[in-house]
């Protein structure tokens, strides 16, 4: 099940769960469309992957299975992969 970051790596913009800004890479590497179709070229800076939008969990299914809290900012910020 996908963890649903609730941030941006790259610049730390908030992405809620409903979110249709957000990006991930198969490892789930998260960045908002901005940063991933800006600086990183729609390719992670981690795995070098490509970056997709992150699907919508369904409101309902939010309680029961609730996005992550951890937060992830790259310290040396945004660099294409």
């Amino acid at each position: 099940m996908l963890e649903l970051r609730p941030n941006c790596e790259c610049c730390g913009g908030g992405l809620p769960p409903a979110s249709l800004e957000a990006r991930i890479c198969s490892f789930e590497c998260t960045f908002c469309a901005g940063c991933a179709d800006g600086v990183l070229g729609g390719r992670c800076p981690n795995c070098g992957g490509e970056l997709v939008r992150r699907p919508v969990r369904p409101v309902g299914k939010l309680e029961k299975f609730p996005a992550s809290t951890a937060r992830k900012v790259k310290a040396e910020g945004c660099v294409a992969g």
